[in-house]
């Protein structure tokens, strides 16, 4: 059957579905698709997904809980663009998104998937011994109880693995492996259920390479905490430190430590729950040549009120520890609740001039299409454009596994 020339509208269409089918991590956040058209570097204020927590008995507990707005700021613009022949809009669209439309929305995919994954270095939690890649129930269950101690809701929660540890965890667990009939790259990367929690491969898991940490390193000054306004508002906090090694580079952004006798606490009861809270450094961190260091840390150190999160202020002296080995690179693999992290996309402006263009969205995703003509090289020019942003909203509800 003979077809007319495809449109733009129809190529927008197919785009859009291509792109969702071959996202991992995009398909598994939060995700919020903003109307208005936007430019690169503009932020747009999203709602945050509400945390409710349930309390014991019939008498009332009032608790802290808003529904929140959080700024991202759309820094994310890629696109891919390609050159055909007139004859090549004749296809059927199935041709045509075989050949042309479903490498470029891979592709596509894969940058928001990796920009996703980059958010590991918000999540103060990790478990995990580094270097040792995951293989066991064990292991998944480390992820699993940390996440429970944290009153992480066990609806929408899964992990993201590396291929090693993915198959490493498949074979280790290759009784309870079920793969997934393979419709999209989600499906396809499935490699199980356990614990509670599906599990998936994404090659776009990051591997962080932990400062070079040395010396002592103590807190200098007791009592070190923030109020309950300025944890609110913020969310972090400046720990002033001293007894690092003399060099100046000293720790990398999301490197995590813990302070000795600094424990978290059960978000809900606000009760110990004997594990020592972990931090997570929110900048590159250089010493003054002296041993001194200030840096900014989350999440902020909280004693008291509806965001208490640990049992004590650390005191002076108190020992820090750093995970991992001082210079050494490990996989970031991420477990985490939907709201942790979100995506936002908007629509691009379609610009004057041009009459094969189309933008379309849907379930949180926005793509353009423009076509123009080389007239010199007798060859059409297609471009696939997105514009997106995407932000830790809510890192408490994620943990690193460190592989």
């Amino acid at each position: 059957m003979a077809n007319s020339l495809l449109t733009p509208t129809v190529i927008a269409k197919e785009a859009l579905m291509q792109l969702e089918n071959n996202a991992v991590f995009g398909n598994l956040v939060h995700r919020d698709y903003k109307k208005e058209f936007k430019k690169v570097g503009d932020s747009v204020s999203i709602r945050k997904p509400v945390k409710f927590t349930a309390t014991d008995g019939a008498t009332l507990s009032k608790q802290d809980v808003e529904e929140g707005n959080t700024s991202i700021t759309l820094d994310k613009r890629k696109h891919v663009g390609w050159e055909f022949s007139s004859q090549d809009l004749t296809l059927t669209i199935e041709q045509y998104s075989e050949r042309y439309i479903k490498p470029a929305c891979i592709a596509l995919a894969n940058k928001i998937d990796s920009d996703v994954a980059g958010l590991y270095k918000k999540v103060w939690n990790n478990v995990g011994t580094p270097g040792t890649v995951a293989s066991t129930f064990a292991h998944v269950g480390a992820i699993a109880r940390r996440l429970d101690e944290g009153a992480v809701p066990a609806e929408m929660r899964q992990a993201v693995w590396n291929p090693e540890a993915a198959w490493s965890l498949a074979d280790g667990l290759k009784g309870y492996y079920q793969p997934e009939k393979v419709k999209t790259a989600l499906e396809a990367g499935k490699v199980g259920q356990y614990a509670g929690m599906p599990h998936y491969m994404n090659q776009n898991i990051k591997v962080h390479a932990v400062g070079a940490h040395g010396g002592t390193p103590l807190v200098n000054g007791g009592s070190q905490n923030v109020t309950y306004a300025t944890s609110k508002s913020t969310g972090v906090q400046d720990l002033i430190t001293d007894g690092w090694s003399a060099s100046t580079a000293v720790l990398k952004e999301g490197d995590v430590f813990t302070i000795a006798g600094v424990y978290a606490v059960n978000p809900i009861n606000k009760e110990s729950t004997g594990v020592l809270q972990q931090f997570v450094v929110r900048e590159d961190v250089t010493s003054d040549g002296t041993g001194n260091a200030t840096f900014e840390i989350a999440p902020a150190i909280v004693t008291s009120g509806p965001y208490q999160n640990v049992d004590a202020a650390p005191a002076d002296n108190a020992a820090i520890t750093v995970m991992g080995t001082a210079s050494t690179s490990y996989a970031q693999n991420l477990a985490f609740h939907k709201n942790a992290f979100a995506l936002v996309t908007c629509p691009l402006d379609v610009p004057d001039g041009t009459n094969w263009a189309a933008q379309e969205s849907h379930n949180g995703y926005s793509i353009r299409v423009i076509k123009d003509y080389d007239i010199t090289n007798d060859k059409e020019i297609i471009r696939l454009d997105v514009l997106y942003g995407c932000e830790a909203i809510y890192p408490d509800l994620a943990t690193r596994r460190t592989g």
